[in-house]
């Protein structure tokens, strides 16, 4: 172990390979932290930007892979065997506590236990670039909000008459991708896109064999995914944008920790469309945003091939959600800016579980009649940015659902330029999480669930210029009625009750430094710690519960550009011991791990482009859930085509 962390480190500081570049690009023009564009160094909130050439350099990778690398998130899942359903963790909390954008647009999955939106629903293909905005976000972005957001924005029409580009690639465990992508705009302010995207993969077992003999399968994936983008501009103030996302995929799965399935299969479809409406003001914008999403889950398991509890299992879980916002954007005076608005969200499922033989507790079928939500909010915010340094955003949302009624988040954002190089920021904001339809009505439902509410700080300060770039945060969360899924020790009936109080806490890091106009360092650390309070009889009992979360986790990465055409890099992923929890026995430990990643890039002519990506080259084995394989050494290399 000690030997390979050796080689990790004196390859890093050689800088003779190419890592992903995460840099804060400073100047960049950013969306997500206000809903209006302005400059990345404008703003006092946390945000990270994955980059249109970040994305471009690395099309082998998925999602949660790029994702990964980024300060302060952790994808339980994301090394996995392609179709594990990737959880994000951003500064220690909880899975659903993250909410995914699709251009800014709220992603849901009704028909999930958590209502988190599955990164596998999206090809790095598809996407311009990704904004990862830190922080409670909820006075923006409504329910789910209480870590952060992730903002995936698709990509933009050409501005050319036609222009496109097509990737091939293949890597290990029988996998192959491709995608294609052609769009175009003429001089009347008509565009177009169309993105198509397939990956494949023979995989490997998701179980783990402890005994290495007992000869398990290898677990498939297959997916294709559509975009579909038209843009128009029907008068000088006026624009218009309708989108179609068609998403499937499916494969194998085992049946549970070291225990593998050789007829367990999954298929999964989403369907999402919208459009979106500018009306441009002489001082701002007013903006309609429309999105219909249709979510479908099935399982089946069809002989019992393990012994299972029943001979034959079959899921289907279907979800439906309308999600409407009107704003506006004004700026008042050179100083100041109002952004007001309001928006409508509906979900509803349908959900069937059936299983043979059932021991006398037949199916209890979820219907879209009875199981559904909605809830309707309003917020506002200032802006404020002096030509001292001083700025601040401060503003509230009020909600309002048909179930539990009225709640309100507040959140209030300093920051000061001391100069030109430094600047200091701060949050202090609440935040919510809305119980989640199967946490309402399923057979362990309660409709008197109130929602989960958060009090978030942070404080930290940024240094940049031309050469460097150094970011570090502090924060804390302390949140309330945390939603658990509750077992009477005397009945043993179970349900889902407001309960716990969770408190947690961390450190991150960001910087990069340029070496000369060929060389860059690039790192980012993390830090989190957290526990929770539960009350056990008469007094409250604490213990730490970041179950799958590493406390310390550091990348490490270089960049060299020999000549203008070549890129070449290296990644260092560290992660520190973490914890999983089990069921009336202490938590069982998953060990510390690192490993280092080879990315290269050469571009010969300009339509031209080769890459190659060598990740896990100590081949480690490592898990981040316990008795579920991860990748070894894995390669995936291609060409890219473009006119």
């Amino acid at each position: 172990m000690k030997k390979g962390w050796i080689i990790a480190l004196a390859m890093v500081t050689a800088g003779s390979l190419r890592a992903q570049d995460s840099a804060q690009v400073l100047d960049e023009v950013v969306v997500t932290a206000s809903k209006t564009p302005i400059k990345q160094s404008q703003t006092g909130k946390v945000l990270t930007v994955i980059s249109k050439q970040t994305i471009e350099q690395n099309p082998g990778k998925t999602l949660s892979e790029l994702l990964t690398q980024q300060a302060g998130i952790v994808i339980n899942g994301g090394k996995s065997n392609l179709g594990t359903n990737p959880a994000i963790f951003l500064r220690g909390a909880s899975s659903g506590n993250t909410l995914i954008l699709l251009d800014g647009v709220p992603m849901y999955d009704p028909s999930s236990v958590s209502g988190e939106f599955d990164l596998n629903n999206f090809d790095v293909s598809l996407l311009e670039k990704v904004e990862i905005l830190k922080g409670a976000q909820s006075t923006l972005y409504g329910s789910d909000a209480v870590a952060g957001v992730v903002n995936l924005i698709t990509k933009k029409p050409s501005s050319k008459n036609i222009s496109g580009n097509a990737i091939l690639g293949a890597g290990s465990y029988g996998t192959w991708k491709a995608s294609g992508t052609l769009s175009g705009a003429n001089e009347k302010g008509y565009s177009f896109l169309v993105n198509y995207s397939k990956l494949q993969s023979k995989g490997f077992s998701a179980a783990y064999d402890s005994t290495g003999t007992a000869g398990f399968d290898r677990d498939g994936f297959n997916s294709d995914m559509f975009l579909v983008k038209l843009g128009a501009k029907p008068s000088e103030k006026t624009e218009l944008s309708l989108y179609g996302k068609y998403s499937k995929y499916g494969g194998d799965i085992d049946a549970g920790a070291f225990a593998d399935d050789r007829d367990y299969s999954y298929k999964n479809d989403n369907t999402i469309a919208g459009l979106t409406f500018d009306y441009h003001l002489r001082n701002g914008f007013i903006r309609l945003m429309y999105n219909a999403n249709w979510y479908n889950r099935n399982f089946t398991d069809d002989s019992g091939h393990v012994g299972g509890f029943s001979k034959y299992q079959h899921g289907v879980y279907n979800g439906f959600s309308h999600y409407a916002e009107l704003y506006t954007s004004l700026k008042l005076s050179p100083e100041l800016e109002l952004l007001a608005g309001a928006d409508y969200r509906y979900n509803n499922t349908d959900q069937i579980y059936i299983y043979q033989p059932d021991y006398g507790f037949p199916a209890l079928p979820l219907s879209s009649d009875s199981a559904r939500t909605h809830q309707v909010s309003g917020y506002a915010s200032l802006h404020l940015s002096t030509q001292g340094g001083f700025g601040l955003e401060a503003g509230g949302r009020f909600n309002y659902q048909n179930l539990y009624g009225a709640n309100s988040t507040v959140s209030v954002n300093p920051y000061y330029k001391v100069n030109k190089h430094l600047k200091v920021y701060g949050t202090l904001a609440s935040a919510y999480k809305i119980p989640t339809l199967y946490q309402l009505y399923s057979e362990y439902g309660n409709r008197r669930l109130k929602p989960e509410s958060t009090l978030s700080a942070e404080a930290g300060l940024m240094w940049s210029d031309k050469a460097s770039y150094f970011r570090a945060t502090g924060f804390l969360r302390s949140g309330r009625d945390v939603i658990l899924f509750y077992t009477d020790p005397l009945t043993y009936m179970s349900n889902y009750i407001n309960g716990d109080k969770q408190n947690d806490k961390g450190i991150e890091v960001d910087a990069r430094y340029a070496v000369n106009s060929k060389l860059s360092l690039i790192g980012n650390y993390t830090f989190v710690d957290g526990k929770v309070t539960t009350q056990n009889g008469a007094k409250d009992t604490s213990y730490f519960n970041l179950y799958k979360k590493p406390k310390s986790i550091l990348n490490i990465g270089a960049i060299y550009t020999p000549v203008k055409s070549l890129n070449v890099g290296v990644q260092l992923h560290t992660a520190s011991k973490a914890f999983e929890g089990r069921y009336m026995a202490p938590p069982y430990e998953l060990k510390g791990y690192y490993t280092l990643g080879l990315n290269v890039n050469y571009t010969p002519v300009r339509a031209l482009s080769l890459f190659a990506e060598l990740d896990n080259i100590t081949d480690q084995q490592y898990f981040d859930t316990r008795g579920y394989n991860t990748k070894g050494i894995n390669f995936m290399g291609g060409v890219k085509l473009s006119f």
